[in-house]
């Protein structure tokens, strides 16, 4: 007993990080799936994350039109709502998102307002995230949080010669 409470506090440390089957991997296609934007909720953002602070940057497309647009995608899978990590996750997204904006587009599932989303990507837990090429393509992912240093070199090299991060 003690060891799994052992395990268990230091995956709730971590936010969550684990590998469940069947979740998108580097190199697969992303399903083109429509999710909720911020004017199919009529521009009430509760009815779209729990995040307390959210950024109407990251609800403007739907999945679907995001990878219509052929841009290189980060999508963040993190419920705030009951998940502090996910609260710190966003609050760095917003950093990075500023900087690449125009360039890459970012959105944001929140697990009780886009729940199709978290089935289709088969993502049990939060936050993860996922960088998807502008073809389409997984390019990176990662489950717990990532550093605004990490999230930027990814981007950056994504940016810079096309390919996988």
């Amino acid at each position: 007993m003690r060891n799994f409470l052992a395990i268990a506090c230091i995956m709730l440390a971590q936010g969550c990080d684990f590998d469940p089957p069947g979740a998108l991997k580097v190199g697969q296609a992303v399903p083109s799936i429509k999710t909720k934007t911020l004017q199919d909720v009529g521009g009430d953002f509760s009815r779209i994350t729990s995040y307390r602070y959210p950024d109407e940057r990251m609800y403007r497309v739907s999945l679907h039109d995001a990878l219509a647009q052929g841009k290189p995608i980060v999508l963040e899978f993190a419920t705030p709502g009951h998940c502090t990590v996910c609260d710190r996750q966003l609050q760095t997204l917003k950093g990075v998102l500023t900087k690449y904006e125009g360039q890459v587009l970012f959105l944001h599932m929140d697990q009780y307002q886009n729940p199709e989303a978290f089935k289709a990507f088969n993502v049990m837990g939060d936050p993860w995230t996922y960088v998807i090429d502008a073809q389409g393509k997984v390019s990176y992912r990662q489950a717990g949080s990532i550093l605004y240093q990490e999230l930027d070199g990814i981007l950056a090299r994504l940016m810079s010669n096309g390919g996988p991060a």
